[in-house]
């Protein structure tokens, strides 16, 4: 048996991260207790016997007794029995706290308000197929402790702004913010300020950094001898990553005055997705990838599951799945993104809203879809705020609701035009109506299928 060592911990918030936390600090030999809202938390079965567990609410009594405790990113530090503690002098971390406790192995640190799974698994993929023992998880997939099991020399974590609130000194290699538009505003009583506050404690001690030149919040306090690259979809400066176009009409992912890579060459399409490409690249370059295999990597990846994530194409209108966009900034550069690259044929995008929209402001919505939509159909808990928010420009695009997913993609397809795109983009989340996103992504795709199968075009792929 182990002995125990320095005080109970105590992890509040059970759940698939919470777990890897029990497992872990048991493995050091710490007393462990668990607590939480719920009476039925996810992972409760798989705790290991004689582990304290008090539930159907936070006990006070229990953190505030506690030598340190590990938080959930889904309990808020404002949480009274939480709030109680930290004012008795007990300290409050989350599981990147320990793991970067736990290993000196460099870190590529990864958060914004959009795009984080899908550069984080991009730059994951690029390290391994330059050869490196890489772990890729954080708020993405495996929970951050696990990746230690397989020992390895290179860490690339995407992480959530409430994962960073308890996140002290990450020490990263690189660190990223990729982008900042309102989300989670229900969770920082500041707004913005609050939020962007939290996602730049990913800068405490990085050795480097990369930078969006089109978003001026994603830059850090930091001097400027700190290696830093920047991204942009403008022309770039020497040693940054952007775009440059030649006398054909082509676009070029480029270093410099550097052409790298045509970008009709890329599965992924959009000019989003030209944002994530770079962004890989200079994150890449600064833990030493090599750019060729880099490039390589970039030409074959195919984006993530409801992330814009084609379906099919029926009588010529195509089906996306973006499931993913559960905020206002990932739903425009989905419609920004798509909309582009119909504009020379006159395409429209039917896109579809709603669900649970988390204090956001929809105005931003209007603008883009009176420039590239056609029809907006909503549905969910916030259906009626979104039409009002799309009523403020004119002209207006036309408003239908739908009472289920699948009545909104007939509607969608019904009002869609030859050249156009029906795209699932709710801006929200999706508790209302589904389990997850995955879920909502999941019945969107089959309800194309049902339809393409309706109107007799046989098995959907």
């Amino acid at each position: 048996m182990l002995i125990q060592r320095g005080g109970l911990r105590v992890v509040a918030g059970l759940g698939k991260t919470g777990l890897s936390v029990v497992h872990y600090l048991l493995a050091q030999g710490y007393a462990v207790a668990v607590t939480d809202t719920r009476f039925e938390p996810p992972g409760l079965a798989e705790l290991p016997a004689g582990i304290p567990v008090h539930l159907g609410g936070l006990d006070a009594a229990l953190l505030a007794g506690a030598a340190e405790i590990i938080l959930s990113p889904g309990i808020a530090l404002s949480e009274p029995a939480v709030a109680h503690a930290i004012e008795q002098g007990v300290s409050v971390i989350g599981d990147i706290q320990l793991l970067r406790r736990a290993t000196d192995a460099p870190i590529v640190a990864i958060t914004g308000s959009n795009a984080k799974s899908t550069v984080t698994t991009l730059v994951g993929q690029m390290a391994t197929d330059a050869g490196k023992r890489v772990a890729v998880g954080g708020n993405l997939g495996t929970p951050a402790l696990e990746l230690l099991n397989n020992n390895p020399e290179l860490l690339i974590l995407e992480l959530s702004s409430f994962q960073l609130e308890t996140t002290t000194n990450l020490n990263a290699a690189v660190a990223v913010i990729l982008n900042l538009s309102e989300d989670h505003l229900d969770r920082y009583p500041t707004g913005m300020l609050g939020y962007h506050q939290a996602k730049q404690r990913i800068f405490q001690g990085c050795k480097a950094y990369v930078t969006n030149r089109d978003d001026i919040l994603t830059r850090p306090l930091l001097p400027d001898s700190i290696p830093h690259q920047s991204f942009g979809l403008n022309a770039p400066d020497l040693n940054q990553y952007g775009l440059v176009r030649d006398g054909n009409s082509a676009t070029w992912l480029a270093r410099g005055q550097v052409r790298l890579l045509n970008t009709e060459k890329l599965y992924i399409k959009g000019q989003h997705n030209m944002a994530n490409a770079l962004a890989a690249l200079a994150l890449g370059e600064a833990v030493g990838l090599p750019l060729e295999s880099m490039l390589r990597t970039l030409q074959n990846f195919k984006g993530l599951e409801h992330r814009c994530q084609w379906v099919t194409s029926i009588e010529k209108i195509e089906f996306y799945n973006d499931s993913k966009g559960t905020n206002v900034g990932a739903t425009l550069a989905a419609i920004e993104g798509l909309g582009a690259a119909r504009a020379s044929t006159q395409g429209k995008i039917c896109v579809i809203l709603g669900g649970v929209g988390k204090g956001q402001d929809f105005k931003p919505l209007a603008s883009a879809l009176q420039k590239y939509g056609r029809v907006a159909v909503l549905i969910g808990e916030d259906a009626t705020k979104i039409a009002e928010a799309l009523q403020s420009v004119q002209p207006q695009i036309p408003v239908q609701f739908a009472q289920t997913l699948q009545q909104a993609v007939m509607l969608a397809y019904g009002c869609a035009q030859a050249g156009d795109a029906v795209l699932l983009s709710p801006a929200c989340a999706s508790f209302d109506m589904f389990l997850n996103y995955n879920e909502r992504g999941q019945q969107f795709m089959n309800s194309v299928k049902t339809l393409g199968e309706a109107l007799g075009k046989g098995p959907l792929s």
